[in-house]
């Protein structure tokens, strides 16, 4: 097989080089044509066969260049393509005045909303446009001046100059535009101060609609959050102080009564043999059998022991006892 890159080429032998000749065609006249592919701008009508054809749909255009077609010397371009149904020419160009583009020939342009009322504007000469600039510029001026004067009282502006109107005009200028933001701030509020309140509203309701008893939580703020906790807090540190101090009591009372009772134990005793028949058998009843003594309840502490961190030594075991090997006793 032959390299597909090849860097030498073959010359057969009898190959001269000087019949070769420059050829010169005759040079282009009229515009110059090329052949692209592009999509269509917007969506048409072919006026021949009624074919909808959207935009973005591909087409193998001529593209023609006119010599003498400009805007501002900026060059206008003509488009040839075919209908993909009937193969009817339809011909449109560039418009850069507009930037957008005009159909000539072929097909109708959709309707597009969002363009509405814009088409006569397209047309406007430079003379009306003046003239409806001039008329807007007017109606403008009048209307600030009555209202600027009206909110301040003052009459027509004949005896003031034409700095001080303009910095007055200035001036109620700012106060509207501060005055709507305000306006617009407030509404704004208003209607997510609403929005929330309906949907409060209707979880609500769809609660009792499904039997499930609500409580409505009130946004409670940081401040009020913060002191509930506090309070909170000092409750409880109450609490733990009055209990401590009740079991300290409990523990006191109780010993008192043991102590009260070995007393009366050792009174009875003691004055036990002066009185009845039988008393010399319960005076040697309790020479040989003393009263019993009470331990005092073990205190139980609410706090938890602090940890202890001491090393203790484990003691080792004695393994030769179990293997059965006897020490040998020091002689000393």
């Amino acid at each position: 097989m032959s390299e597909r890159k090849v860097l030498t080429k073959y010359y057969p032998p009898d190959w001269d080089p000087s019949l070769l000749g420059r050829s010169r065609g005759p040079k282009q006249v009229g515009p110059k044509v090329q052949t692209v592919r592009l999509m269509a701008p917007f969506s048409l009508r072919c006026t021949a066969c009624g074919e909808y054809m959207y935009r973005g749909r591909k087409f193998n255009a001529r593209k023609e260049t006119p010599v003498d077609e400009r805007y501002l010397s900026v060059q206008i371009y003509r488009f040839y393509i075919r209908c993909t149904r009937c193969s009817a020419e339809i011909v449109f160009r560039t418009d850069p005045r507009n930037q957008n583009y005009i159909v000539e020939k072929g097909a109708k342009r959709n309707t597009e909303p969002w363009r509405r009322g814009l088409e006569g504007e397209l047309e406007e000469s430079d003379e009306a446009r003046l003239d409806r600039i001039e008329r807007e510029m007017a109606a403008n001026a009048d209307d600030g001046s009555n209202k600027g004067y009206g909110m301040l009282g003052l009459g027509s502006n004949s005896g003031s100059g034409g700095a001080g109107g303009g910095s007055v005009e200035e001036r109620n200028a700012m106060a509207e535009l501060e005055a709507k933001t305000a306006d617009a701030k407030r509404e704004m509020a208003v209607a997510d101060a609403l929005d929330e309140i309906r949907s409060r509203n209707a979880r609500i309701e769809k609660a009792h609609r499904d039997g499930v008893e609500v409580e409505v939580v009130v946004p409670v703020a940081p401040e009020e959050e913060e002191r509930r906790r506090q309070e909170q807090e000092d409750a409880e540190a109450a609490r733990r102080a009055f209990a401590f101090q009740r079991s300290h009591e409990m523990l006191e009372e109780d010993v008192e009564v043991e102590g009260a009772g070995w007393v009366g134990s050792s009174s009875t005793a003691e004055a036990g043999p002066s009185s009845g028949p039988d008393s010399w058998r319960l005076a040697s009843i309790a020479e040989t059998k003393p009263a019993p003594i009470t331990k005092p309840a073990p205190v139980i502490s609410t706090d938890m022991p602090p940890p202890s961190f001491k090393r203790q030594v484990k003691k080792k075991k004695d393994h030769s006892a179990l293997l059965g090997i006897k020490k040998k006793q020091p002689l000393v």
